[in-house]
């Protein structure tokens, strides 16, 4: 996606992929370079969900446990060690929660109130730049609003000049859309029909309970914020967490969606704990860091990929972790998702090179290579060039927009597809390699690798007619 930058004309919001190009230019494509910039984001969230514990009223003792909350879920050491939108997410939704914190305050004391809407609004902003899920935040945000005495806020300039902010800011996200004919339907389409319908209402609330402790201080700080009196002048943000929980929820979202509502509520419950009575605050907020410590324990390979691959199937088989280890669609793998996903690429990218090396100098000065998924696509696109492959084409997701290239197809090496894929565009094509990942997700395990000849039409002659294709 960075080497294909267009700002103000892509199918997804542009922010991971400018963060991609900048990433490669400054720090080049080490793992480490990869994993700079969403562990800066997951420390940040961290500083932000201490910054809204204080803001609540919390002292040491609570700001203390909302930063170990978060340091030792797997929920966010997962995203903080991933290349993903979603890191960003959590921190464009936890610093608008924390601007509705402010204007709480603001709002109680009597002073300013224009800053924190203007901080509302620049989060909103980086939100659509990152992830069109900001929304439903938008959303719970109008509906706190409305249930809350800041609905007079509406007459004051301060709510409108956030909401045009926002899409100042995330105007490329919009501009995409439009110049493109509004991708993101046909992808929520597609989205809905292949995972999120099987994701119900009890499969959403079971799935919070692999975030393990962190689920009990976030329904105690929604509680407080909520109900008790100490609490009235910040009921906005608890309302806008519990109205996009419930949306998310309703509209069949993964479990893992519902996390950026999570830092800011668990700042909440770490300062209701303690106010608790003199006698039992400590106590229970020593109680409340070994649980968080000990299920983060616990939990750390989930976190973060530290261990072999072998080393945490063990591990995943002696604690039982088919939930942790099942798929967007359902199957069951021996690892967790996100590092199966991890797996096989340099190998794919190798075994590609070993083909295209084996063709005869004419047909290698014509071949073009053809990645079923955007998976393969960008493997071959990163390990690709220093094995001497060409730049890769794909007709999937957002890579079909990225074009088919100059040449036209005569000679096609495939990556991933099925023979019956090819029938419709080829006369002829062989099998020339197998590439075997038995640990990668299920479409990864057992991937053809096809040289193709002689096709009915040329690429740019069959490319109108694959879009859409996932």
């Amino acid at each position: 996606m960075g080497q294909h930058l267009k700002v103000w004309s892509m199918d997804f919001p542009p922010l991971i992929a400018m963060l991609g190009r900048g990433t490669r230019v400054l720090f080049g494509d080490s793992l480490a370079a990869v994993r700079l910039a969403p562990a800066l984001a997951a420390s940040a969230l961290v500083l932000v969900a201490g910054m809204i514990a204080r803001e609540l009223g919390g002292g040491r003792l609570a700001q203390g446990l909302a930063a170990l909350a978060l340091v030792t879920s797997p929920l966010f050491l997962r995203t903080g060690s991933l290349f993903q939108p979603v890191v960003l997410d959590q921190l464009a939704w936890t610093v608008g929660l924390y601007a509705l914190v402010r204007l709480g305050t603001a709002h109680r004391d009597g002073d300013d109130q224009l800053r924190w809407w203007l901080v509302l609004g620049a989060a909103g902003g980086f939100g659509l730049l990152a992830k069109f899920s900001i929304v439903f935040l938008g959303a719970g945000v109008l509906g706190a609003i409305l249930l809350t005495s800041f609905r007079r806020s509406l007459l004051a300039p301060g709510p409108w000049i956030a909401l045009l902010l926002t899409f100042a800011i995330g105007a490329p996200s919009v501009a995409g859309q439009v110049r493109l004919g509004w991708p993101v339907v046909a992808q929520m389409a597609d989205l809905r029909s292949s995972q999120l319908e099987r994701v119900t209402a009890g499969a959403f609330l079971s799935g919070q309970i692999l975030w393990g402790p962190i689920v009990l201080l976030a329904l105690a700080g929604a509680g407080w914020l909520l109900f008790a009196p100490a609490a009235r002048p910040w009921r906005i943000a608890g309302w806008a967490a519990v109205l996009t929980f419930i949306m998310v929820m309703a509209l069949h979202g993964k479990s893992y969606y519902a996390g950026p509502v999570y830092p800011a509520l668990i700042a909440a419950g770490a300062v209701a704990l303690e106010r608790a009575p003199a006698r039992a605050a400590r106590p229970l907020a020593a109680v409340a860091a070994l649980l968080l410590v000990a299920y983060g324990a616990v939990t750390l390979p989930l976190g973060v990929p530290m261990l072999t691959p072998p080393a945490m199937i063990r591990y995943g088989r002696a604690l039982h972790l088919t939930a942790a280890n099942t798929t967007n669609t359902g199957e069951v793998l021996p690892l967790p998702q996100d590092y199966a996903d991890m797996l096989g690429w340099p190998e794919l990218a190798r075994a590609t090179a070993q083909v295209y090396h084996a063709l005869p100098p004419a047909d290698r000065a014509r071949a073009v290579v053809l990645a079923d998924n955007y998976g393969e696509a960008g493997a071959l696109d990163l390990f690709g060039p220093r094995l001497g492959l060409p730049p890769t084409v794909s007709p999937t997701g957002s890579y079909w927009f990225f074009g088919p290239g100059r040449l036209q197809g005569e000679v096609t090496i495939v990556v991933g597809a099925d023979s019956s894929d090819l029938v419709p565009f080829f006369r002829e094509f062989h099998r020339a390699r197998t590439v075997l990942n038995p640990l990668g997700v299920h479409e990864e395990m057992r991937v053809p690798i096809w040289v193709a000849r002689s096709p009915h039409a040329t690429l740019q002659q069959v490319w109108p007619s694959l879009a859409g294709r996932n």
